[in-house]
């Protein structure tokens, strides 16, 4: 009904694969298609290097290397260009029907910096967007924006450094960008910041954002998909 908020079910799949988050992630693509289903994947990966529809600077020599450092390396259909996934890092992938929201990944993708944004300051680290994607402290990405949309269905999302092992960057150029670097709210704030403290944060700042309501879904569901 006009005037309600948009009911978005929080799927909470701890540490998967990437190639199962696709899958998964189509699932919920297709329902979609019988209607408003919207829903946010919460997981964390193995280490993974993705690249974006944009890949032509990794040919397949430079990522057979990747994967000699013991991670697996996906092209996606996401936006943007290569990237690393691992634990310890809060990965979010919203798949939403922006006919619900706002007809606009322009604004959609600023409502996902906004939200990191947010997060970001509860826990005492002032970030910020720039010219680039992404949510930075200073010159330095502490989380990475890439989404894919089709029909205004959204997937992909973003992926949020708490206390990954920030090593794993040092092999690539991270989505692409010279001369910047990455960071973690661990890093940042010189403590430990886990995954699991920073959830309920992502959750409070998401609703807000999005002004949208939030279900949970039952774990009996989660092991049926």
């Amino acid at each position: 009904m006009q005037g309600l908020r948009p009911v978005v079910e929080v799927v909470r799949l701890g540490l998967v694969t990437y190639q199962e988050a696709l899958r998964l992630q189509q699932v919920y693509v297709n329902r979609h298609r019988s209607g408003p289903a919207h829903a946010l994947l919460l997981c964390q990966h193995p280490p993974v290097y993705t690249t974006g529809i944009r890949h032509k600077p990794y040919p397949a020599p430079l990522l057979d290397q990747l994967r000699l450092l013991g991670a697996d390396v996906h092209r996606t259909n996401r936006g943007g260009l290569i990237t690393f996934h691992g634990p310890g890092q809060l990965v979010c992938y919203p798949v939403l029907n922006l006919g619900s929201f706002k007809k606009s990944v322009r604004w959609y993708v600023s409502q996902l910096e906004e939200t990191i944004i947010s997060v970001c300051s509860r826990l005492g680290v002032d970030a910020s967007t720039s010219p680039h994607t992404g949510v930075w402290v200073g010159d330095n990405k502490v989380c990475a924006v890439g989404i894919h949309c089709g029909r205004y269905i959204t997937s992909h999302g973003l992926a949020l450094n708490c206390n990954t092992d920030m090593s794993w960057f040092s092999h690539v150029v991270p989505c692409g960008i010279e001369g910047k670097g990455v960071t973690s709210l661990s890093a940042e704030l010189h403590r430990d910041v886990s995954v699991e403290e920073t959830l309920p944060h992502l959750l409070d700042a998401f609703t807000e954002q999005f002004q949208c309501q939030l279900t949970h879904a039952p774990p009996a569901e989660q092991q049926q998909l």
